[in-house]
């Protein structure tokens, strides 16, 4: 039963390689958006905020095929990027890697939104007062103030990541040790005479880097809001 074969191993490690790298793109991407929202009032602000969080109500198929019609090899994105600078993300990990990121963005960006708007901005007037650029009103007062919510985002993100599924194997297929990630993994193997035991097999690892992380990500921000308060 907990006799984890190498294309399972595969598996598990490719998802993990997918995830951490869609939260690491992801994560300044999603301060500075969340930020934006936050902070600024502009038109079109809620076109923006329901663009953001469209892939949340959206079937997964549907951002998977229109990712795969921006950035597959005749995609108005992936033609060029392979055409001129030798790139291909479609059917590679890379690829999945986007998908997971795209369906992961809503989920990160959230947290880290109410964290800033959660903070005082007579703090971030006080420091401009003091003679700190915008910039440096982000970096030492903002920020540190909301990382609570950026490492709770960071976690939700990472944990989406984990068990995207739709549109990944929409983008990218199926491909053992290239694009089958766990979730993929476990739809080919609940199709296979026999395949039952090494899909709850994954579904339990799932379980556990699952739990795992949403257990790190309390104690993190914990242990951020102490720091954060003195105590």
């Amino acid at each position: 039963m907990f006799d984890i074969s190498p294309a399972e191993w595969t598996a598990i490690l490719l998802s993990l390689r997918i995830a951490a790298v869609a939260t690491l793109i992801s994560t300044p991407i999603g301060i500075a958006v969340a930020w934006l929202l936050a902070r600024r009032e502009f038109w079109g602000k809620p076109v923006v905020d329901a663009l953001i969080y469209l892939p949340l109500v959206l079937p997964p198929v549907v951002t998977g095929y229109f990712l795969l019609l921006t950035f597959g090899r005749r995609g108005l994105a992936g033609a060029w990027l392979a055409d001129h600078l030798g790139i291909v993300i479609a059917f590679r990990w890379t690829g999945a890697a986007l998908a997971c990121g795209v369906m992961s963005f809503p989920l990160l960006v959230r947290p880290i939104r109410l964290s800033i708007e959660a903070i005082d901005r007579r703090l971030e007037q006080a420091a401009g007062t003091l003679g700190a650029a915008p910039w440096q009103v982000f970096t030492t007062v903002t920020l540190p103030l909301a990382l609570p919510g950026v490492l709770a985002g960071m976690v939700l993100g990472f944990a989406k990541a984990i068990g995207e599924f739709g549109a990944t194997i929409t983008f990218v297929s199926n491909i053992p040790g290239e694009t089958q990630t766990i979730s993929s993994a476990i739809y080919s193997l609940i199709q296979s005479p026999g395949g039952d035991t090494a899909a709850l097999r994954l579904a339990i690892v799932s379980i556990v880097i699952a739990m795992g992380a949403l257990i790190g990500s309390e104690f993190f921000a914990r242990r951020a809001t102490r720091r954060l308060h003195g105590s």
